[in-house]
């Protein structure tokens, strides 16, 4: 009898509500009271579970893009899948590119930049840098803050420039070159102050009279200097070639 009620007291004290956990990652976890602080989420901090530990994880986001379990969670660290595409990926592959080595697309959609670039009196060259540091001729790429397509339009802008097919590579370069010749125009010519315009909007390069002091636009703007530069040397030596 004693030992019947022994095995019942720890039932209940094993059935008992576990607390819920919901972190920063989106990962669900359960367990025991006091196991929590034992769950590692990442490698270099992986320690031993306690054998009794729930770990029940649901699909999360990075990006936008789904991520789940490789298989049923027995143990941490576990792996997990995450189901990308190129779509997805460029904006990652943009910001470890060296833009003094990364290799050039001189053919890509030559038609639609020539024909953008003449109707709005531009250097081929700088739509094609433009394109290649918005969107690394990712037709279909879209950032987590909705710009799409070659030229990394947002919503506002490609229906104000009468884009209705953000991802149609015609009227995307159409759309973005007629945007960057109005900040060339708004800035007397200067590529600097136009391509920070692009990146962070007109408003704040007037408000600072100049390039903003955002890291994102800083680096937008070297990237579109250098691969401008090298697209006209390119362009050159096809030339002469």
């Amino acid at each position: 009898m004693h030992l019947f009620f022994a095995l019942f007291r720890g039932l209940l004290a094993w059935i008992r509500p576990w607390p819920v956990r919901v972190l920063s990652t989106g990962l669900v976890v359960m367990a025991p009271l006091g196991s929590l602080a034992q769950i590692p989420l990442t490698k270099a901090a992986a320690r031993p579970v306690s054998p009794q530990a729930l770990i029940k994880v649901h699909a999360y986001t990075e990006g936008g893009v789904a991520v789940f379990p490789v298989r049923d969670i027995t143990r941490n660290p576990h792996v997990m899948q995450r189901y990308a595409c190129d779509a997805c990926d460029w904006a990652p592959r943009l910001e470890r590119a060296d833009w003094r080595t990364t290799p050039l697309f001189q053919r890509e959609y030559a038609k639609e930049i020539n024909a953008a670039a003449r109707r709005y009196q531009l250097d081929p060259a700088l739509v094609r840098a433009v394109i290649h540091a918005e969107s690394s001729f990712n037709a279909g790429a879209r950032s987590p803050k909705g710009a799409r397509g070659l030229m990394q339009l947002m919503p506002a802008t490609a229906r104000a420039l009468g884009v209705r097919r953000p991802h149609d590579p015609r009227e995307n370069i159409d759309g973005g070159a007629r945007y960057l010749a109005e900040m060339l125009a708004r800035f007397r010519n200067d590529v600097s102050l136009a391509a920070a315009a692009y990146n962070a909007g007109p408003q704040a390069v007037q408000a600072y009279a100049g390039v903003p002091p955002y890291d994102e636009t800083r680096a937008y703007v070297q990237r579109v200097r250098v691969l401008l530069y090298r697209y006209r040397r390119a362009a050159q030596l096809d030339w002469q070639g």
